[in-house]
């Protein structure tokens, strides 16, 4: 049966009588241009999608590939599960007939994003790579700003810069949950290096701009950067595993071959005797969690704050520490919103938490008070108040004035909170209270030994309930395992408000 190009040629004609109605030169004319056969169908049907899946052409996949980068489809395939993606919208193409762009020349099917589904170890994953500037954003299957601002809280939302992303298009991936980057390949910036020195007249490259270093160490924008686009994408699939599909859905469960009642003797060493000496916070973490397994989340940036994913008995939790090997763990401006917005996407998928603390209090200065510190400090406050997924707390060493308040304590309604014999709640140090106390007093060595005595110990918090036990550090994971359990069927609810006001 001829495919006719009008459906008004049929409108009048009758079955059969189709070679009578319409003009022979009419027919031959259309069926130049439309098939006329299933054959011919399926024949134009393949070569659309082959054409699809070269994309712009051989040429340019070479070029790419001479950039040590990857195509946008063969990015998808490396993410996904092999076979599993299911493309969306392969054949559309661009509508724009201004400056010649309605030639054919110019014209590719599946232009300038790829769409879809697949499955990442078997989970549901909706993804879309962008050809044009390299974006792949890992979410439903759309990017524009309100759509983001949508699925806030509802599905986790990860970006993944591997190329340059400018202008107006950066503000999508800075409305998700994670922003990722590849080393010396990706770029973020609202303004490139020319606009930059035309208005400013400042000379700055691509990478000194906006490029992975900068963004990872500096600004903060973005939470990790790889080496090229295979570790990227393959550190992607692990991180996925991490996360549950909505805020519906229970935080994954993983099978562990890590006992949940293992002891870790090491703990009960690692504080140092003198309260002034560093020790590392994430050789605590790692020596808990499943398997040494930490999937750390902004790792250069506002260091003396620690934050990321674990597993607890195969359960996925969220981590925050205090970082002593950095200005004493002391918390500022960067750390405290590193640490609220990573607890607000804890609490929004409903992953709980599991704090350690060592903070002899907030950063002091002049740079801090302008700053902002009452403000930005505020935020961490509010986050972990505002949760109500399973808070459980460990004071390892210090825990000093409001910075001890800020960190999940009782306070903020933490679930459970143990101390270890290192552990110090209190105002401040012994040396500072002391000058303070007995300021122009004698024998001030005496009164500082008295003021630790009674003071610097965990005691005091735990009589007035600010702790539920003092814990033998060697069996914290054993505890915390446990505590887990029972908390898994935890349920709180805040009072209804349309939204919250944070102090952002």
């Amino acid at each position: 049966i001829p495919v006719l190009t009008s459906f008004r040629s049929l409108a009048p004609v009758k079955h059969g009588a189709v070679a009578a109605a319409v003009p022979q030169t009419n027919l031959r004319r259309d069926c130049r241009w439309y098939s006329v056969s299933h054959l011919s169908v399926k024949e134009r049907i393949d070569k659309k999608r082959t054409a699809a899946l070269v994309g712009g052409g051989q040429k340019r996949i070479d070029a790419q590939h001479k950039r040590g980068k990857l195509t946008a489809r063969e990015r998808v395939e490396l993410l996904l599960d092999p076979e599993s993606f299911v493309e969306s919208d392969m054949f559309v193409e661009h509508r724009c007939s201004d400056f010649g762009m309605e030639q054919d020349s110019n014209k590719f099917p599946g232009d300038s994003v790829v769409t879809g589904r697949g499955r990442i170890n078997g989970r549901l994953v909706y993804v879309f790579s962008q050809v044009q500037f390299d974006v792949w954003v890992k979410t439903t299957p759309f990017f524009f700003f309100q759509r983001n601002v949508l699925a806030s809280g509802v599905v986790p939302q990860i970006s993944l810069i591997m190329g340059p992303c400018a202008g107006g298009a950066v503000y999508s991936p800075a409305l998700t949950d994670f922003t990722f980057m590849v080393k010396d390949t990706s770029y973020l910036f609202i303004t490139g290096p020319d606009v930059v020195k035309s208005v400013t007249n400042e000379d700055v490259t691509q990478e000194e701009l906006g490029g992975a270093k900068t963004h990872t160490t500096v600004s903060g924008v973005a939470h990790h950067a790889f080496e090229n686009d295979v570790e990227a994408l393959l550190n992607m699939r692990e991180f996925f595993n991490f996360l549950p599909l909505s805020n519906q859905d229970p935080a994954p469960i993983r099978e562990s071959h890590d006992p949940s009642d293992r002891l870790v003797p090491s703990l009960d060493t690692i504080v140092p005797f003198e309260t002034t000496k560093a020790y590392d916070m994430l050789d605590i973490i790692q020596t808990i969690v499943d398997e040494r397994d930490f999937f750390e989340i902004m790792p250069n940036y506002a260091k003396n704050i620690v934050v990321g994913f674990a597993r607890m008995n195969g359960r996925t939790v969220g981590i925050v520490g205090n970082q002593p090997k950095v200005a004493s763990g002391c918390l500022d401006i960067n750390s405290s919103v590193k640490g609220a917005r990573f607890v607000r996407f804890c609490d929004a998928f409903n992953i709980p938490i599991i704090t350690f603390v060592d903070v002899p209090g907030f950063l002091p200065g002049t740079a801090q008070e302008y700053g902002g510190i009452i403000r930005h400090g505020a935020k961490l406050l509010y986050a972990f108040a505002e949760a109500t997924v399973p808070k459980i707390t460990v004071i390892t060493r210090k825990a000093y004035g409001g910075a001890y308040d800020v960190m999940s304590s009782k306070h903020l309604r933490g679930d459970v909170n143990y101390a270890w014999p290192s552990a110090e709640v209190a105002v401040m140090g012994a040396k500072g209270a002391v000058q303070i106390i007995f300021r122009g007093k004698e024998n001030q060595a005496e009164a500082e030994a008295e003021y630790v005595e009674k003071f610097a110990n965990p005691f005091p918090a735990a009589v007035r309930g600010f702790v539920d036990d003092i814990i033998e550090p060697s069996t914290t994971r054993k505890k915390i395992c446990r505590d887990l359990e029972v908390l898994a069927s935890k349920k709180q609810v805040n009072p209804w408000k349309k939204h919250a006001n944070i102090p952002l």
